[in-house]
């Protein structure tokens, strides 16, 4: 005899108790960002046009405490780097984070995004004197003991900040990308933090910068790369250390991230039981006359159209675009994508082996042919909830995720690429899950190689991790969509905003 409530069938309670950790895990995240900010007071300021954010402990005394000016890196943001802020604040410091032009919260765009030349340096050298400026005029920062910190590109701007500015009482360069241009034995006390797992050259250049002047120290931090060494503990302590001020707690690096990484969670797992909801749970139907090319077959045309993507997104209009990266990744994008459609429906038919399995495609289309509303509606509904989805976390607990400036309209743009790219994966693999996964995967090595031959900008290999992670959340919705019964359409659209938003938002505006 079965125990169980009549109409409650066993996927009904999987989906119950998705919700149930959904709702857990956001409740969870929510109090950890909450908890993150206790006993700090923050103040937000824009001053010539530069996005500031003071942070500092609460509770500490008026007395004048040391400052600190933190830099972000390419593609980073004020918000990115706001672990580091929180820990020299509670060691009894003045924190004061920017967002360089192009970056974050700064509409302004940034004269030759990635390429560092003087224009490029102009700009950083004058948002970082804003910064300085701004810092040393708070009656509670001693002017005497102010400390820059910068990481990657915000590490070449505050060291040569500090070589020309030697009453600067030190400065941290965290993955230094070049130190060559610095003068001899300037800037004084100096310390390069680099990452144990990071590009050799960023160890060979904190270690030849720390040989041509006194004051210095190179420290190594094991396990970490390029990103994930702003998050270390070691790394905390040591800047802690460099900056000076009061014993205070142990530093804290992921008190914002893991609860981010919490609601990311809790929305993914939100997700499977509202788009049954939505969408009424309607088994997927076949699409009838489409034959199913052999993985191999699928595989070999997706590897051809991402190399011949590369090729040409080059020489599109994409790349004029005012967005450093992405203008090249959106060209590549739309061009493969059109490639892999055009693949479905000339040279896939030839090795064609019969009609698509009835589970190997979304989509609910009823025998007349039309698509019903309540499918379509509950795909734009699911569309908006992505947007929250991906938006709300990184925002609150890792890097700045919020459209200013230009942003407004060259997400769209980016999002187009986006949806033809998936669309075309969603077409050349007739929706089959594992071989959709496998075509985002073969974008990532087809762009890395782009990169290191010199037909992509060179940063796109710092992007090309998050693409990763990007494509494979999106793989993910995909598999959800279809199995809920949802449009044909809707994984391609749902994933172009999971893509898209992170890209557009993060990237520098030029």
């Amino acid at each position: 005899m079965s125990l169980r409530p009549p109409g409650v069938t066993p996927a009904g309670r999987g989906r119950a108790a998705l919700t149930v950790l959904a709702v857990l895990a956001l409740l969870l995240g929510g109090y950890g960002l909450f908890r993150a900010d206790a006993g700090l007071a923050t103040r937000q300021v824009t001053v010539d046009g530069v996005p500031l954010t003071e942070v500092r402990a609460g509770g500490a005394g008026a007395g004048p405490r040391p400052g600190v000016v933190i830099a972000h890196g390419f593609a980073g943001s004020a918000r990115l780097m706001r672990p580091l802020a929180d820990t020299v604040a509670r060691r009894g410091a003045v924190a004061l984070l920017l967002d360089f032009a192009g970056h974050g919260g700064n509409p302004a765009g940034l004269p030759g995004a990635g390429s560092d030349d003087t224009a490029s340096r102009v700009a950083l050298a004058h948002d970082l004197a804003v910064a300085v400026a701004h810092l040393r005029g708070r009656p509670d920062v001693d002017p005497t003991r102010i400390v820059l910190v910068g990481h990657s590109m915000g590490a070449g701007a505050v060291t040569r900040y500090a070589a020309g500015h030697p009453d600067l009482a030190g400065t941290v360069a965290i993955s230094l990308p070049d130190g060559g241009d610095l003068p001899d034995a300037r800037p004084e006390r100096l310390l390069l933090i680099v990452g144990g797992l990071e590009f050799p050259a960023f160890r060979d250049t904190a270690e030849a910068t720390a040989r041509r002047g006194v004051g210095r120290r190179v420290v190594v931090v094991p396990g970490v790369e390029h990103i994930s060494v702003l998050f270390a503990g070691r790394t905390h302590r040591e800047v802690a250390a460099w900056v000076g001020g009061v014993d205070g707690a142990a530093p804290r690096p992921a008190a914002r991230l893991v609860p981010a990484g919490l609601l990311l969670l809790g929305s993914g797992l939100g997700f499977v039981p509202l788009a049954a909801l939505l969408t009424g749970h309607r088994p997927p139907r076949p699409r009838r006359g489409l034959p199913v090319a052999p993985a191999p077959v699928v595989l070999a045309v997706a590897t051809a159209a991402t190399g011949l993507g590369v090729l040409i997104a080059p020489v599109l209009p994409t790349t004029r675009l005012p967005l450093a990266v992405g203008g090249y990744l959106t060209g590549f994008l739309l061009v493969t994508g059109v490639l892999l459609a055009a693949a479905r429906h000339v040279p896939l038919r030839l090795f064609g082996t019969g009609p698509a399995a009835p589970a190997a495609t979304g989509g609910s289309v009823p025998a007349g042919g039309r698509t019903p509303l309540r499918p379509v509606v509950a795909a734009l509904l699911l569309t908006g909830y992505a947007v929250a989805a991906v938006a709300v976390p990184i925002h609150l607990g890792l890097t700045w995720a919020l459209p200013v400036g230009a942003r407004w309209w060259l997400l769209p743009v980016v999002a187009v690429g986006c949806l033809v790219f998936l669309a075309g994966a969603e077409l050349v693999t007739q929706g089959r899950s594992w071989r959709y996964a496998a075509v985002g995967a073969l974008a990532v090595p087809a762009l890395g190689g782009a990169a290191v031959v010199g037909l992509a900008p060179g940063f796109v290999l710092l992007v090309v991790p998050l693409f990763v992670v990007l494509l494979g959340w999106q793989a993910a919705w995909a598999a959800v969509l279809r199995r809920a019964g949802a449009p044909r359409w809707a994984p391609a659209v749902v994933g172009a905003v999971l893509v898209a938003w992170p890209v557009a938002t993060a990237l520098p505006l030029s």
